[in-house]
């Protein structure tokens, strides 16, 4: 209802300026509070009309419940308050040269059973909203991201950027970030998840970048929480998307998202579908010699995603919830490696890995709402299952007797996480909040290598590690709100507790590791409402990133054709001080942020890459603490409706980062500044047809080893409106002008250069439906996060 009233303002301000008289000096101003809780409630609808019904000017109320109208004619005006879930308040006030200014009395907004049912409306682009601890990015109907994955979706998110040969994901120019899906972690790499879930079943997404003491601490960047469509209209509703993306490859993609609620009762599901083939091309030149490296992947998969649950509304102040979320895919991912010198071919390596990975959710969550309003007792368990069998075969046709390149591994990846949590909150009467909790997390890991490959006629052994985390920790978090201002401020308190056990066939004994690490975590922020449409934020929190198992496993594994990847049993945790200054205003025809932040880091994780010594064309990568790193940079992001019928959205990132590194026993440290702009349009062409043009820019980025060159991409898209409204046709272009490629420099530990040549010129047609009209009702979630850094083995 909130982006109803925007869109409407939006559309008939111009009209109702025409009609009001050229003085405008009134002033309305008020407060909105719960009428039984006594809370202030934030971003409730202000609107103003004129005698003729037309909308002069609104505002929303800030973090304190107030608000203020300005430049209003000196004449009647007809005020409206409206939030969802609350009865609407309508007032009649007049303003005359005598009274210019009008401070409403305190408005009591009392719930209404028939609006809390109520279909919350979509918009046509996404909108972003500022909290005291986050950024909301509420998904609309944006075409750029139609018919893409999630892990495609976020590429267009302020702050994030998407590796798109690597599938890292970083947030303000920095991989360690927690990814969370509906709240809770994966066991898979986060881009793996993501490319299963398609955007048309995420309704928003949270970048949570100084998380409270609340939340788990890892992560130097903070967390990227993904949150799913969960449908809770009255009957039974739905949507189904069905479509299919080309470029050299057809891949259909299709998703369906339903719900019925009966009674006491909400059942609900989504389900995501899709599969085909991606390649992926690279030439590789050594400029110190004649010689050519060629690589062609070929990416076969077919993915299913699902998830189903259940609300259990016991009764007024007590709920019980539960879902499970099955993953499956299934990939056969080709390889094929030629190596020329003196344009001769003295290397041709076809390799082929086929995984078959399921990861199994299962969630049960109670809820009790305590006498006292706004306080509450949450108890919740979660457990995690991820299977990721590998099959791999290597061969080597040049060479084909070598058991060095032509040899068979058969590889277990099994994880399983354990959560269990209970938060407390109590509500305090002067507008402060007191939030307890403690949680218990057990992440048990296993990966079983058996091969019969030889290096200089010796075996290499079958390996076996396990490596198990138990992490204990509790929270204390108090927020406080005054007239302009509000604080929080929290500790976290934690134990973490390492094993692991690392086997192989050719060792006599076994090689263990362990640690026991106590840290403390506090946070603090504050916000500064200057006035209702301007807000200024400072925060601070203290973060970790450990290494994950990639970092510490000793199991020497295949990353690419010519790179090896081994941890390092001995790397130490990374741990950053964080703080960050934001701003936010709103204006009538948009808005703008702006943010700044700095960090500083002990303890670096960095790289180590070196030569291999049984083949001088093959790098080694592993891991290694550095001493400290700075980092900082600046966002700006706005909205501008520029038209009746044009919208646009620009931004830019920019950021300072150090990277430190050891290559072929030099030490290399890199100061790289990164630069990211993006623009997109909206045009409204008529009442069916809508039409999108956006564009980004993605400036040189450089790490230890790399230069990456610059590039630019063009998308745009289209929307035909049918079956009155409930169906929509999609014609969308990736970049259209096929300027994306990754080319790279390099030096060190030889000079070469080359490029990535990826799938993303591609073409999508779908179509999406939705049927049912129930109302819908509002269930609020909690979240948590995995406790593991980003350990990419990638080269980039």
């Amino acid at each position: 209802m909130k982006k109803l009233f925007v869109i409407l303002f939006l559309l008939n301000q111009l009209s109702g300026y025409t009609q009001t008289t050229k003085t405008k000096l009134g002033i309305i101003k008020g407060k909105v509070i719960d009428a039984k809780t006594k809370v202030a409630i934030p971003y409730v609808n202000i609107v103003c009309r004129n005698t003729h019904k037309q909308i002069i000017t609104g505002s929303i109320t800030n973090n304190k419940g107030l608000f203020t109208v300005k430049n209003l004619p000196l004449k009647t005006i007809f005020v409206e308050v409206h939030f969802i879930g609350y009865k609407s308040i309508y007032k009649t006030i007049e303003l005359s040269k005598n009274l210019q200014k009008h401070n409403i009395e305190t408005l009591l907004l009392i719930e209404d059973s028939t609006n809390l049912d109520e279909v919350t409306l979509e918009t046509n682009t996404s909108t972003i909203v500022q909290k005291i601890d986050r950024k909301v990015i509420l998904i609309g109907k944006d075409l750029e991201v139609t018919g893409a994955n999630s892990l495609e979706m976020l590429e267009s998110v302020p702050s994030v950027n998407v590796d798109y040969l690597s599938g890292s994901i970083s947030l303000r120019g920095n991989e360690n970030v927690r990814v969370l899906i509906d709240g809770k972690p994966s066991n898979l790499k986060a881009s793996q998840a993501l490319k299963q879930i398609p955007s048309s079943l995420v309704k928003k997404i949270e970048l949570i970048t100084n998380p409270s003491a609340k939340y788990n601490p890892e992560g130097m960047s903070g967390i990227i929480n993904i949150v799913l469509k969960k449908n809770t209209s009255i009957g039974f509703n739905g949507s189904i998307s069905v479509g299919a993306k080309h470029s050299k490859n057809t891949r259909p993609t299709n998703s369906i998202n339903m719900n019925y609620k009966i009674g006491k009762v909400n059942f609900y599901g989504n389900y995501g579908l899709d599969w085909g083939d991606y390649e992926t091309g690279s030439k590789l030149e050594r400029t110190d010699k004649d010689a050519l490296q060629n690589f062609d992947f070929l990416d076969r998969s077919l993915a299913h995603y699902l998830k189903v649950g259940a609300d259990l509304f016991l009764s007024k102040s007590n709920t019980l919830s539960f879902y499970t979320s099955q993953n499956f895919i299934k990939t056969d991912f080709s390889t094929e490696t030629k190596i020329f010198e003196n344009q001769n071919l003295i290397f041709h390596s076809p390799n082929l890995a086929i995984f078959d990975i399921s990861e199994k959710t299962y969630n049960i969550d109670f809820k009790k709402d305590l006498k006292k309003k706004g306080s509450s007792i949450e108890i919740e368990f979660n457990y995690i299952s991820t299977k990721n069998p590998d099959e791999d075969t290597f061969k080597e046709l040049q060479n084909p007797s070598s058991k060095e390149y032509n040899y068979n591994n058969s590889i277990v990846n099994d994880d399983s996480t354990w959560l269990v949590n209970i938060d407390y909150v109590n509500s305090l009467s002067n507008n402060g909040k007191l939030e307890l909790g403690v949680e218990a997390r057990i992440n048990n890991t296993l990966n079983k290598i058996t091969t019969n490959q030889e290096i200089s006629s010796i075996p290499v052994g079958n390996t076996d590690f396990k490596y198990d985390r138990h992490t204990y920790s509790g929270y204390v978090n108090y927020s406080q709100n005054f007239n302009k201002i509000s604080l929080q401020t929290g500790v976290r308190l934690e134990q973490f507790r390492v094993n692991g056990v690392y086997t192989n066939t050719q060792l006599t004994n076994p090689k263990t590791y362990s640690d026991n690490i106590f840290s403390v975590y506090p946070s603090a922020y504050i916000t500064y409402s200057y006035s209702d449409k301007n807000q200024f934020q400072l925060g601070y929190s203290r973060r970790v990133d450990r290494p994950s198992i990639i970092q510490v496993s000793p199991i020497i594994e295949w990353a690419s054709p010519l790179t090896l990847s081994v941890g390092n049993k001995n790397l130490k945790p990374q741990f950053t001080n964080s703080y960050e200054l934001n701003y936010t205003a709103s204006f009538s025809k948009g808005y703008i942020t702006f943010g700044t932040f700095y960090r500083s880091i002990s303890d670096k994780i960095g790289r180590v890459i070196f030569a291999d010594a049984s083949n001088p064309d093959k790098q080694i990568i592993s891991y290694t603490n550095y001493k400290t790193a700075n980092n900082y940079g600046i966002e700006l992001s706005g909205s501008v409706k520029a038209t009746k019928w044009w919208s646009i959205r620009p931004g830019f990132d920019l950021y300072e980062q150090n990277s430190e590194g050891v290559v072929n026993n030099q030490f290399n440290t890199v100061k790289n500044t990164r630069f990211k702009a993006r623009v997109s349009n909206s045009f409204k062409l008529s009442k069916k047809i809508r039409f999108q043009l956006s564009g980004s820019y993605s400036g040189e980025n450089k790490n230890v080893q790399f230069i990456v060159a610059p590039y630019f991409m063009i998308n745009a898209a289209a929307s035909l409106s049918i079956l009155d409204g409930r169906g929509a046709l999609t014609l969308r272009g990736t970049d259209i002008f096929n300027t994306v490629n990754f080319r790279y420099t390099s030096t060190n530990p030889f000079p070469q250069k080359g490029a990535y040549n990826l799938e993303l010129n591609s073409v999508y047609i779908g179509f999406n439906y939705s049927f049912g009209s129930g109302k819908n009702k509002a269930l609020r979630r909690k979240y948590r996060e995995k406790n593991e850094t980003s350990g990419s083995s990638t080269v980039f």
